[in-house]
């Protein structure tokens, strides 16, 4: 006897109760089971589903039928939308019709118009010549960006600040100077491009810039709106007392009152309602002044406060959910600490584990990594480490890294677990990372 099962799933106004044969399903049946596995099961079951789907389509795609055969258009493209972006590439290797839907306009609109961006995570590294790259948590795949356009070819860009806002990447200001160091002594170029990335449409576009050139500055995200403050320029190169807040849904740059004093190298994060400038002293064991803006009023106040974290880590400080501030101190050993809202003090959580290398014996502690949350996770990204020669001659090679490494932090102790490496030529020092969360 055949034996048949049925399940049923809502979408929108289309309701599908469709029977399954479990023997040879066809591609209207494997097309719902993907959508529904998509919630219960991992990317290995809807790879293995897209690759039925490949053999099946190759075989119909001259006769032009139906995006996926036994279903309407309008629910094919809301079940392929629905994927995230980390199986794309996937989706494009099925058949030629689906790959001109994924880089269409069409599918582009839809999910933006349903606001089904997913989740990423934003990655340039010293390795990869300016080329970004994206990790997708849902499909556990990393892949390149277009390249983000550029007036200064050749030139390595530092210093930047990178945030997500309402469902976009912005790469905003920094210093562009040659990779080779045998010209240290040449003049950066300090910018106030904008750039954003959008995750629908997959390109980048040039947006109003900053009204101040600015490199290693602070930046942070705060009720929708950006907020920069402080750095340098080849004006101020001690230290910048501007700022200025950008509104996205205008495109449009206007300056707040200027901090109590400048700051250059300084660090920025939206901690209760307020955004904190750090102060590029950070990380000795006595206090040290910090400015702090508060956008309802719109004044600068200085505290002396505690960061104990070091300036040799880019992306030392991250903010969960709650208000809930997390930081790696990066001091011999990498501790992950949080800090006591009430109190202002800080607590260990844990640390981040010492690398393996295959042919070497010795335990070796990261520098230069990144250190980023996503979702309910924190990421520890890249960096590099000091290979030291068996025989103990004092002699050492640099060898960068492309794995990640992700834990819950509320889960003691803390367990970390490798997750897909960055992919090519992504590696070493991390120049900048951003996270962006789906709503």
């Amino acid at each position: 006897m055949e034996s048949r099962m049925t399940f049923s799933k809502f979408y929108g106004s289309t309701f599908a109760s469709i029977p399954l044969k479990c023997e040879k399903p066809d591609s209207r049946h494997l097309c719902v089971l993907l959508v529904y596995y998509l919630s219960i099961f991992s990317e290995a079951v809807i790879d293995v589903l897209l690759s039925l789907l490949t053999v099946e389509l190759c075989f119909r795609e001259s006769a032009q039928e139906a995006l996926l055969p036994g279903l309407p258009d309008d629910l094919a493209l809301r079940c392929l939308a629905r994927l995230s972006h980390g199986y794309h590439g996937v989706l494009e290797a099925v058949s030629n019709r689906w790959k001109d839907l994924v880089r269409s306009s069409e599918y582009a609109n839809y999910k933006a118009n349903q606001g089904w961006c997913g989740d990423w995570l934003f990655v340039v590294t010293e390795r990869s010549n300016n080329q970004w790259i994206a990790y997708d948590p849902e499909a556990n795949r990393w892949h390149p960006l277009p390249n983000i356009p550029t007036d200064h070819d050749g030139l390595q860009h530092f210093g930047f600040s990178c945030v997500c806002v309402c469902n976009r990447l912005l790469v905003i200001g920094g210093s562009h100077a040659p990779r080779d160091t045998a010209y240290p002594r040449q003049t950066p170029v300090i910018t106030n491009t904008v750039i954003q990335f959008d995750p629908y449409r997959k390109r980048w576009s040039r947006l109003t810039s900053m009204r101040t050139p600015r490199s290693h500055f602070a930046c942070s995200v705060m009720s929708g709106k950006v907020y920069v403050a402080g750095g340098r320029n080849l004006s101020c190169p001690r230290g910048l007392s501007l700022a200025e807040v950008y509104d996205p849904l205008s495109d449009r740059w206007e300056d707040i009152p200027e901090m109590p004093n400048p700051q250059m190298d300084c660090l920025g994060i939206s901690y209760k309602g307020k955004f904190h400038v750090l102060s590029d002293q950070v990380g000795l064991a006595e206090q040290n002044p910090s400015g702090i803006f508060d956008p309802s009023n719109k004044t600068w106040c200085t505290v002396n406060d505690i960061w104990p974290f070091s300036r040799a880590m880019q992306f030392a400080v991250q903010v969960m959910g709650d208000d809930q501030v997390y930081t790696v101190v990066d001091w011999g050993e990498s501790l992950v600490k949080t800090r006591d809202s009430l109190r202002g003090e800080w607590y260990n959580v844990g640390v981040v584990p010492p690398v393996h290398l295959p042919d070497h014996s010795r335990e070796l502690e990261a520098f230069g990594y990144g250190f980023a949350a996503l979702r309910h996770e924190l990421y520890v990204l890249g960096g590099k480490v000091l290979k030291w020669e068996e025989s103990g001659a004092g002699r050492f090679d640099v060898v960068r890294l492309a794995g990640v490494r992700v834990c819950d932090p509320l889960r003691r102790p803390l367990n970390w677990r490798e997750i897909q490496p960055m992919c090519i030529p992504a590696g070493g020092s991390i120049l900048g990372c951003a996270s962006m969360e789906e709503e």
